[in-house]
């Protein structure tokens, strides 16, 4: 049996094309989770940090203190890592503030003159305070801890605060790799705590924990659901960051064996993780699942069974007649993660054909591992078809844009007619009095 489940798109009906493309959905918005998820944020709204050390209790097995929520000021001083993750993290995060700082130079005040005595722009701020959430448990990320606190702070948010399950060996401690990124960056409020309660804790605050105006990163159907939720309490969330996909474009001048190692990248992950292979041949398809089977072979039982399943049950090989049919079906999907491996001549025309992608990363030399650690591009990005109208974690996530107006009184004026017209069309009369008046009073 091959790897990779094998498809044909203009075989394929629309039922089940859609059923290709609506993936993890229905984990997140599963009536009985968020029964589940919802009975936890009324527990951490109505008993603070009582509630969070329940949540970790039940669900972590970890039993702290209210008082050991935080991380201490000597924790985080204390915290070490080997030397190579140590300078692979100040690698990242140089990257990152590369990226990030060029962002901040296109997001500036602006302004112009739209008509003779009308002077319209923006000013651009940070917003007040945001809350980073770090997944652990089937493994710690602290490339997710930059990912998310190189942007903010580079954006300038002046309050900060980031939560992160204890690691799952139930010792209670975070994982000193994180800690690490949060002394390099500054950052002094560091909180254990499990993942849906963490991000109820953020949005309510707790005697412990401050609460914040925006909560990102991503996490299980349980964290992207408890985000979801308490945007009904007024809390900003960004988009759906759930489990991770892939997607990669590829003809016959790529080749299978890197084609199968940038596939397996993200398929180990989990068993919820979903990856697409697509491509105009079926030589290339064979190949690569050929290099599959060596490669999966060479991975722990548990990655190689999160992969089977990536790329089997939850994605697959998608055939396609040309590479614009290739685009078409990559925008339908909207993956996290792109990687275009194409000839070199065909690359620039199936750039412009794709839109819908979290990320595009061309050629075989830009891995998607590169993507997840080091280029300094966001790789906290939409999952599950939201980038069909979302981005990914950049400074720009926590700015906010407030539109600044001067008017003259000779452009006022000019534009009474219109205020005048529109308010009676609508029925406020105070509207159209508020310009009448100073007709009046010339």
């Amino acid at each position: 049996m091959p790897v990779m489940r094998r498809m044909t798109w203009a075989q394929m009906h629309e039922a089940e094309r859609r059923a290709l493309c609506d993936r993890g959905l229905e984990a997140i918005f599963d009536a009985g989770l968020k029964t589940a998820i919802g009975k936890i944020i009324d527990d951490v709204r109505e008993h603070g940090d009582e509630a969070v050390c329940r949540a970790l209790r039940d669900f972590d097995k970890v039993t702290l203190t209210p008082d050991q929520l935080r991380a201490s000021a000597d924790e985080i001083a204390a915290a070490t890592v080997a030397a190579d993750v140590d300078a692979a993290i100040d690698d990242a995060i140089a990257h990152l503030r590369a990226f990030n700082e060029r962002l901040m130079e296109r997001a500036q005040d602006w302004s112009f003159e739209s008509e003779p005595g009308l002077i319209v722009g923006e000013k651009i701020t940070p917003i007040t305070s945001a809350g980073l959430f770090v997944p652990s448990g089937k493994a710690s990320y602290p490339s997710v801890a930059y990912q998310l606190a190189v942007p903010a702070t580079v954006a300038g948010v002046p309050t900060l605060a980031l939560v992160v399950p204890p690691m799952p060996d139930g010792s209670g401690r975070i994982d000193p790799a994180v800690l690490v990124v949060c002394r390099k960056l500054g950052i002094t409020n560091v909180f254990r705590v499990n993942g849906p309660a963490g991000v109820a804790a953020l949005g309510f605050g707790t005697q412990t924990i401050p609460q914040v105006r925006k909560i990102v990163g991503p996490g299980s159907p349980p964290v992207a659901c408890a985000q979801v939720e308490m945007q009904r309490y007024g809390v900003a969330t960004m988009m759906i960051l759930g489990p991770t996909e892939s997607v990669v474009i590829a003809d016959d001048s790529a080749d299978p064996v890197l084609a199968a190692a940038d596939l397996l990248n993200e398929a180990e992950h989990g068993t919820d993780s979903a990856v697409l292979l697509i491509t105009p041949s079926s030589t290339f398809a064979d190949a690569v699942d050929v290099a599959l089977e060596v490669q999966l072979a060479q991975l722990p039982t548990a990655r190689a069974d999160a992969a089977r399943a990536a790329l089997g049950l939850n994605g697959g090989c998608v055939f396609v007649s040309s590479l614009e049919e290739a685009a078409e079906v990559a925008n339908r999907w909207a993956p996290e993660h792109l990687q275009v491996a194409v000839a070199p001549q065909a690359e620039a025309e199936l750039l412009d054909l794709l839109v819908n992608a979290g990320e595009i990363l061309i050629g075989q030399s830009t891995l998607f591992s590169a993507g997840n650690f080091v280029i300094g591009c966001p790789a906290s990005l939409p999952t599950g078809g939201f980038a069909h109208v979302s981005s990914g974690i950049t400074a720009d996530t926590f700015l906010k844009r407030t539109a600044v107006a001067r008017s003259s009184a000779a452009a006022l004026e000019r534009m009474t007619p219109t205020i005048l017209a529109m308010s009676a069309h609508e029925g406020f009369p105070a509207h159209a009095n508020a310009a009448s008046i100073r007709e009046q009073r010339k």
